[in-house]
């Protein structure tokens, strides 16, 4: 009997709450870079019943990326698709997190564009980061949206100058996938297919933790303190979410971005909380 195909990329914690949620009866295509970490999670799918194919993909190459596809159209109709991949700024250089963050979201987009099912639904796992400061100048952000991804490291706005540290790549990788978003709800939607964003706060993840105890992790725990919610948000939180803007209740909800953050940016715009440095 087929089985629509969901294709989760990034097996960590939101990924794997996400594919929880998503993938009864249907068959999981689960993608990450990490073998190990692949294989423990598919293993751990495998244990709850769920059916699970596993694929390891760099989203920073688009072959890699296009054989996933392949992959995963081969199998059965591909009805979701749901990008967990990024970098933290405290992980890697300004180009890797361009490369993944930026570049990795706007590739996974557009070889994923020509396979989605009629009726199917993508969703990018961004970050409240792309809320972070002011807008950018119109036609940077309209580069943004709509350069063609080989293309897109090449553009002015994203040279060393621009773009000086880990952290304004991240927040301006962040901010375009809201804007790729918009874009590409319009060729999703030729196939009859949406597309949509979500931007969390920090969750409660190994990533999170990583994070928490870095060098910035004061930040961090400044920005939890100073938030309405007071908390992190549990990885079931966002998969409950990705749920509604996946499924039929959200089939008018295309090219949007959901803030999902506890109230980090009300903090901020409140003056509560400066920009992370």
């Amino acid at each position: 009997m087929a089985k629509h195909v969901v294709v989760i990329v990034g097996a960590g914690g939101i990924g794997m709450a996400i594919a929880r949620r998503q993938g009864i009866g249907k068959t999981i295509v689960l993608a990450d870079w990490n073998a190990d970490l692949l294989a423990k999670a598919a293993q751990e799918l495998e244990g709850a019943s769920f059916s699970v194919v596993a694929r390891q993909v760099d989203v920073s190459l688009r072959a890699s990326v296009a054989a996933l596809v392949n992959a995963a159209a081969e199998l059965d109709p591909v009805v979701q698709v749901i990008n967990t991949a990024g970098l933290s700024p405290n992980m890697a250089s300004v180009d890797k997190v361009l490369a993944v963050d930026l570049y990795g979201t706007a590739v996974v987009f557009e070889e994923f564009g020509r396979v989605i099912a009629p009726g199917g639904a993508g969703l990018v796992i961004s970050s409240m980061a792309g809320h972070m400061g002011e807008r950018l100048p119109a036609d940077v952000e309209h580069a943004l949206a709509t350069t063609p991804a080989d293309d897109l490291l090449a553009l002015p706005c994203l040279s060393i100058e621009a773009v000086p540290n880990s952290m304004v790549g991240y927040i301006v990788a962040k901010r375009a996938n809201i804007l790729r978003v918009q874009a590409e709800a319009i060729r999703w939607g030729a196939r009859g297919a949406r597309v949509n964003a979500i931007s969390p706060d920090i969750v409660a993840t190994p990533l999170a933790e990583h994070e928490l105890n870095s060098p910035i992790g004061d930040g961090y725990r400044a920005m939890i303190a100073a938030s309405p919610a007071g908390r992190m948000a549990p990885p079931e939180e966002i998969a409950v979410a990705a749920s509604f803007l996946l499924g039929p209740d959200a089939g008018f909800v295309t090219g949007s971005d959901l803030l999902i953050d506890g109230g980090v940016i009300a903090a901020m715009r409140a003056g509560l909380l400066g920009l992370p440095s």
